[in-house]
């Protein structure tokens, strides 16, 4: 059998090369609705490329919703619009029942949920004032009760800020967006860690940003590594995950939190700090924006607390910035919805929320010992209150084996391909979300699962030449 195979050109990393190939098939005719794309392997063999380079760049079309990747079938140009509308991860999820995905990182399903938002609806709709507002332009940063709201809310939480720093967005990714259309023009630089937050890295591609790559340790960031990069390739701004990064869940120490303020204010760059990632008090360290108020925007969402389909956070600003974000929040849609935080503040000031976090917690030290106790004997990586697990592989194992693997078995894991910054090269690990299972049972199967392929790899099928 013939297969379709692109003619790479153009300058940059092979996978976008790749990447832009296939999209350009698509947008031609050439690749057709419901056309398979080459095996992953065959085609990595036919372009004289790595099998992570034609993984990667399935992965990327795959998120921009050009195709989907069936289990045991292969990955097939989708259609321009799914038969239920929703992008390609989820109604991915959705078709496959029978699937554990641990791949995205979602809080621990709970009815409470659902019921908590039923109960701040019904109390909103005995509310005219709020109605009113709900249907109304309102200023580009929020109103006033509402930006108060998540004030008192972050205050308890652990993360002391003022409703007056506060600037209310849609969620987590919004603000990452946001922070870059602010702070950095196309082709400037933004540096990040080797490893860092897919969404990131899609926002700073869109916008043209160029990012430069850090290195990460046992003890987060390497900021003497930073230092020497900041001489050779100046940079406008850095993003950074200090308390529980993603992938790897490790967190940056006290001692190298003081020498990246000192390094920002030397060379003058901004701090993009992601608090996205709920963690208890006792798991943070310092936040960056104690450390330098000035030159730091913190990232906060409820997505991973209360639900990420409500879209809804806050980005706490410093004084100097605020006119520039609420240009870009004007620009973009004029204003977070009213509506929408109404609801997320009649949730925080019922009590709802931290009932709803306190279950979380406590669900989440039952999911840590699960994986303990079924993966002890591997090298993994965790953070107590996080929600997945970072595992570096054996020696010998290849991350995308291991995947195709756990897919027959109706399991879906993340391999660190999908967090690398540029065109760094991606280690051979996986990181596991195992708050996303739909209970313990289903975590418990699903670790179990992964536990076997750990042990007993299928074999390598036969290569010729």
């Amino acid at each position: 059998m013939t297969i379709w195979i692109p003619r790479l050109s153009g300058e940059g990393p092979r996978y976008r090369q790749l990447m832009t190939a296939i999209e350009a098939a698509i947008a031609s005719g050439e690749l057709r609705p419901g056309d398979r794309l080459p095996p992953q392997r065959r085609l990595a063999d036919a372009l004289g490329v790595t099998l992570g380079t034609v993984t990667r760049a399935y992965g990327e079309v795959e998120g921009h919703g050009l195709v989907e990747a069936r289990v045991g079938s292969g990955t097939y140009v989708r259609d321009k619009q799914g038969k239920d509308g929703l992008s390609a991860p989820f109604r991915h999820v959705a078709e496959h029942h029978d699937m554990i995905d641990l791949s995205l990182s979602l809080p621990p399903p709970h009815g409470e949920r659902q019921a908590g938002l039923g109960r701040a609806m019904a109390a909103m709709q005995q509310d005219p004032q709020a109605l009113g507002h709900a249907i109304d332009y309102q200023p580009e940063g929020g109103l006033e009760s509402h930006r108060h709201c998540f004030a008192r809310w972050m205050q308890k939480l652990g993360m002391p800020v003022s409703g007056e720093e506060l600037i209310i967005n849609q969620g987590g990714m919004n603000g990452i967006f946001l922070a870059l259309a602010a702070l950095l023009g196309p082709g400037e630089r933004l540096a990040a860690e080797a490893l860092s937050y897919p969404g990131l890295i899609s926002a700073a591609q869109q916008l043209g940003v160029r990012t430069v790559a850090l290195p990460v340790d046992d003890e987060g960031l390497d900021v003497e590594a930073l230092a020497r990069r900041c001489e050779r390739q100046p940079f406008r701004a850095l993003y950074v995950m200090p308390d529980h990064h993603n992938p790897t869940t490790v967190k940056l120490s006290e001692a190298r939190r003081e020498a990246l303020v000192a390094l920002a204010r030397r060379h003058d760059f901004w701090l993009i700090e992601d608090g996205v990632q709920y963690l208890p008090p006792a798991q943070r360290g310092t936040p960056l924006y104690r450390l330098a108020p000035e030159r730091t925007l913190l990232l906060f969402s409820i997505s991973k607390i209360l639900g990420g389909g409500l879209r809804s956070g806050v980005m706490r600003v410093p004084p100097a910035l605020h006119g520039r974000i609420t240009t870009a929040i004007r620009t973009q849609s004029w204003m977070p919805p009213p509506l929408i935080a109404d609801l997320v503040c009649r949730w925080i000031d019922s009590g709802d929320a931290d009932r709803l976090l306190q279950w979380q917690q406590q669900e989440l030290e039952r999911r840590h010992a699960l994986a303990r106790e079924l993966l002890g004997e591997f090298d993994f990586s965790a953070r107590p209150g996080g929600f997945y697990l970072w595992l570096p592989l054996p020696v010998g194992r290849r991350a995308s084996a291991l995947l195709e693997q756990l897919a027959r078995r109706q399991v879906w894991i993340t391999p660190a391909e999908a967090f690398c910054v540029g065109s760094e090269p991606a280690p051979q690990a996986v990181r596991i979300c195992i708050s996303a299972a739909r209970d313990s049972a289903s975590l418990e199967l699903a670790l179990s699962r992964l536990r076997e392929a750990l042990h007993h790899p299928d074999p390598a099928p036969w290569q010729t030449l």
